[in-house]
Formats: C-alpha cells, structure tokens, sequence
C-alpha cells in the first residue's frame, strides 16, 4: 500500500475551508492536537497542494470568500 496513490476530491468550498483550518492548525497552537511527527508530512502535503489549486487564497476579499464558502457548506438548520 506504500506506493498507491489516493485521490481525494473537494469541491472548492470544502478546499477553502480546509486550506484555511490547516493553515490554523499549522500556525497556532492548535499544532498540540497533532501528536505524532508522521502526521505532519500528509498534512504539509495536502496544504501545499490545496494552496497551489486555489486562487482566492491570495484574493483581496479573502474573509468575504472564506464567510461565504463556510456559510455554503453549513448545513441548514
């Protein structure tokens, strides 16, 4: 199983929201939850390659982009 590949699809909501809880989890002190060195590789892996998908992580309105994206994904009450 090492050397098989697993694909992972989001729709662009759900990358943004993650891209941003990821880079939360690996700037603060959030970073306590992960308790093994191992786990950083496929977390360093996913953000790296979400960062190059998404183009609004660098957008001027980022929050709006961000507020809206999680208000989409919620679910209705």
């Amino acid at each position: 199983m090492a050397d098989e590949d697993v694909t992972i699809r989001l729709t662009s909501d759900e990358a943004f929201v993650l891209s941003h809880w990821l880079e939360r989890l690996q700037m603060t002190d959030l970073s306590r939850t992960v308790d093994d060195p191992a786990v950083w590789v496929p977390i360093h892996k996913i953000a790296g390659t979400l960062d190059r998908a998404l183009p609004g992580l660098f957008a001027f309105d980022y929050d709006h982009q961000l507020a809206a994206a999680r208000q989409r994904l919620r679910p209705e009450s």
